[in-house]
């Protein structure tokens, strides 16, 4: 099964903690002048649970703060809604401060802002084609049927890996004539295993390159190959110690991480039909 990319949107907050009191709006002669110099930003959806020189804090910008939040700890008072929504107000102080100063004008600052909110409106897209074209359970089973249900067979083999077709020639006329494997894999393999006598341990079909695979799938038990074994890393003379047949995972066990991984391919997908359809200039 081919594993793309996850499309993963991360987007976090640091808490300010710094403010040990939150004002009253008519406290101070201080606040009325903020909220003169300060441009409102339009509400979000949600009941107002709170106001800031004017400016409303609402559940819905709440909710997303507190999903979004990553705590110092996981204790219940840093998690308590008092010291989330202590945070919260902290962020929209300090944001009424950047405009104050004018700060939300620097070109870094407005390329910041723009990033999240492409961030955020690309998340939304993301979450609105995978609610509308789900995955089904019989999707899931056919890629499961097609690729992971059914029996295969692993072995446990050892090989000598030499560079020439000759060298690999010469050590099986050397096994012909009585040659201990282990000890010629000690003194003649140029792979990894060569010190440990060739030893792979079991591996299924999948795991070893189809030259490799295949010639070892062909051999009995006790059996070395007769013909060197050529693959991109050499040339193998493979001995076959013991096969079994493997299990498949049953399908309840993996039934969710296909149906992930095939939602990330139709994301994929879709983002490629996007990009081909779209008229794109890099500069």
């Amino acid at each position: 099964m081919k594993y793309p990319y996850y499309l993963a949107l991360i987007t976090s907050l640091a808490a300010l903690t710094g403010c040990d009191q939150v004002q009253n709006n008519d406290s101070s002669a201080d606040n009325s002048a903020t909220a003169s110099t300060v441009a409102e930003t339009p509400a979000a959806a949600g009941v107002v649970i709170a106001t800031v020189n004017g400016q409303p804090i609402t559940s819905s910008e709440l909710d997303v703060y507190s999903g979004q939040r990553k705590p110092p700890n996981n204790t219940p008072e840093a998690n308590s809604e008092e010291v989330i929504m202590k945070e919260l107000v902290s962020l929209e102080l300090m944001r009424q401060e950047s405009i104050s100063k004018g700060l939300d004008k620097q070109p870094m600052v407005i390329a910041t802002i723009d990033q999240q909110e492409r961030t955020a409106l690309a998340g939304a897209a993301i979450q609105d084609f995978l609610a509308n074209s789900p995955i089904t359970d019989d999707d899931a089973k056919k890629i499961y049927d097609e690729q992971m249900g059914k029996a295969t067979s692993e072995f446990n083999a050892r090989h000598i890996l030499v560079k020439e077709q000759d060298e690999a020639v010469a050590i099986i006329d050397l096994l012909d004539k009585g040659g201990d494997f282990s000890e010629l894999a000690k003194e003649k393999s140029t792979g990894p295993s060569g010190a440990s006598g060739g030893e792979l341990g079991w591996f299924n079909e999948s795991q070893m390159v189809k030259p490799f695979s295949e010639a070892a799938a062909q051999l009995e038990k006790g059996q070395y190959t007769k013909t060197p074994v050529q693959t991109q890393f050499g040339w193998h003379v493979i001995i076959l110690d013991d096969s079994r047949a493997s299990t498949p995972v049953p399908y309840d066990d993996v039934k969710d991480r296909i149906k992930m991984l095939l939602a990330n391919q139709n994301m994929q997908q879709h983002v490629e039909e996007l990009r081909n359809a779209a008229n794109i200039e890099i500069k």
